[in-house]
């Protein structure tokens, strides 16, 4: 049974990255998603001295609070002609860096492990159990990373036409009257709610890899948004059972191997992939060349 909710915790924080991922991959703001996973270590800091309590809500704000103002001073660095890139690298890296030094600061003689926040440790999230009225409701990280993958599947539904406007031509989105920059702002809280929802599990860098990664291979075999996100989803969850199974027989870091499962299958999909292959296209070119000769 620990087997399942694990693969179970693993797809639905895959799942929950990917359906945001594709939005963050049309856009071309992969920097931003490493950014957020990364600057809301003080978001999580903040709100566990505030409240002296490691639950979900609190920390969840926290995050969410933090992954906006990231957005906000990435923006505000752009429109003072600071690069993008360089507004993206200046922004996470000072916050990340806040938060490690708020860690040492106050949490040296409390039970708030920095190793744990940075790399999860998914084995263990079946013996962390959620108790409703003295019923066993199974495992915490299945509600808290359940919960966020609903709530995105249902945002993305009820306004995929807006988000895939706002993504793919902003001025036309304005011009129809739809407030791209809530929608913007919308996108990145949800980012940040996933990321804190997910790092008891597997940790809030390698949330980056199951961020990017299915949606880039999704990109590879998908021509359609809506087809790329369902794509996307499959990847994340195959990934997270390739991943469990290949470290059972490697004996090695369950999520690192998720991730790791994810990166095989988009070299395939970056040799093999029918309209961006290389290898498809090399044979395509090759039997141009011949037809020609």
């Amino acid at each position: 049974m620990n087997d399942f909710w694990i693969i179970l915790v693993g797809a639905l924080v895959a799942g929950s990255c990917s359906v945001l991922g594709c939005f963050l991959i049309v856009r071309k703001m992969t920097l931003i998603g490493d950014a957020i996973s990364h600057s809301v270590l003080p978001g999580i800091v903040l709100a566990f001295l505030i409240t002296g309590t490691r639950d979900s809500v609190p920390m969840l704000i926290g995050a969410a609070a933090l992954g906006l103002l990231t957005v906000f001073l990435i923006q505000l660095f752009q429109s003072s002609g600071v690069q993008s890139d360089a507004a993206i690298g200046i922004v996470f890296t000072s916050l990340f860096a806040t938060g490690i030094v708020l860690v040492s600061l106050y949490t040296q003689q409390i039970d708030f492990d920095l190793e744990h926040v940075l790399y999860g440790e998914i084995a263990y999230t079946p013996w962390n159990i959620m108790t409703i009225n003295g019923f066993e409701a199974g495992p915490k990280a299945v509600w808290i990373v359940g919960s966020c993958f609903i709530l995105n599947l249902i945002l993305i539904f009820l306004f995929f036409k807006q988000f895939k406007l706002v993504s793919f031509d902003p001025s036309l989105a304005a011009a129809m009257g739809i407030p791209v920059l809530f929608f913007h702002y919308l996108l990145m809280s949800l980012i940040s709610l996933t990321t804190v929802a997910a790092f008891d599990s597997v940790g809030s860098i390698l949330v980056v890899g199951m961020l990017i990664i299915p949606a880039a291979t999704a990109y590879l075999l998908s021509d359609r948004l809506s087809r790329m996100i369902l794509v996307s989803i499959g990847i994340g969850i195959l990934s997270s059972i390739i991943g469990y199974f290949s470290a059972t027989v490697l004996d090695a870091s369950i999520s690192g191997c998720m991730v790791g499962a994810a990166a095989l299958l988009f070299g395939l999909a970056f040799l093999f992939s029918p309209s961006h292959g290389l290898v498809s296209r090399f044979l395509k070119r090759r039997s141009a060349m011949e037809s020609h000769s």
